[in-house]
């Protein structure tokens, strides 16, 4: 009864928390070659002057597209990073095969 209440507590902690984890937490990141220096500055530039306009004279499907552009560089940024990121589906399944194994 108690690994049944401790299993379900810890599935409840691990789902309560953050989405993803960065399994790569390592200050060493992978050197960015120049062309990828350049699209990084590129893309920050544009984040910073998305920032700083005024959004409420956009109208919905214009703030909408915005959204949607900064999510795509935000992909873009953490592609050009690396590292690597973990579900906690995934995390819950290596935590369980550890404890079965062990």
């Amino acid at each position: 009864m108690k690994k049944l209440i401790y299993t379900l507590a810890l599935i409840f902690t691990l789902g309560v928390s953050s989405n993803s984890v960065s399994a790569a937490t390592v200050k060493d990141k992978v050197e960015l070659t120049a062309d990828q220096k350049v699209q990084l500055e590129k893309i920050t530039n544009r984040v910073e002057e998305i920032k700083a306009m005024d959004k409420s004279d956009l109208s919905r499907s214009e703030r909408k597209e915005l959204r949607k552009e900064l999510k795509e560089m935000k992909q873009q940024a953490r592609a050009m990073g690396g590292g690597v990121y973990l579900s906690v589906g995934a995390i819950i399944i290596i935590i369980l095969l550890l404890i079965l194994i062990l």
